[in-house]
């Protein structure tokens, strides 16, 4: 599963944007110098996220959208098409068809 599905697939259970966790995660005082294991704390107990699709929005919140190039039309089941990731939702994406 690439990035950005693991991203839409949190988007499609809880209703929320990648953009919205990013704000709340602010809300809540994460930022980029917060350690994984509170934010993965937080979507596991108030989302019930499990611990990979926790960690993509760990990667968002403390890093942005901007993935790395080795993950980038890779080949692999994780390649994605581009080295920034969309946050405001599966149905405006503009890569999407």
């Amino acid at each position: 599963m690439s990035f950005q599905s693991y991203l839409d697939n949190i988007e499609a259970k809880t209703g929320l944007t990648p953009r919205q966790f990013v704000d709340l995660a602010h809300q809540r005082g994460f930022d980029e110098s917060t350690k994984a294991a509170p934010i993965v704390a937080w979507l596991k107990e108030d989302y019930s996220l499990g611990q990979g699709h926790a960690m993509a929005l760990v990667h968002v919140i403390t890093k942005g959208p901007q993935i790395s190039q080795k993950h980038v039309d890779s080949g692999t089941a994780h390649s994605d098409p581009s080295d920034t990731l969309w946050l405001d939702g599966a149905a405006t994406n503009p890569a999407r068809p």
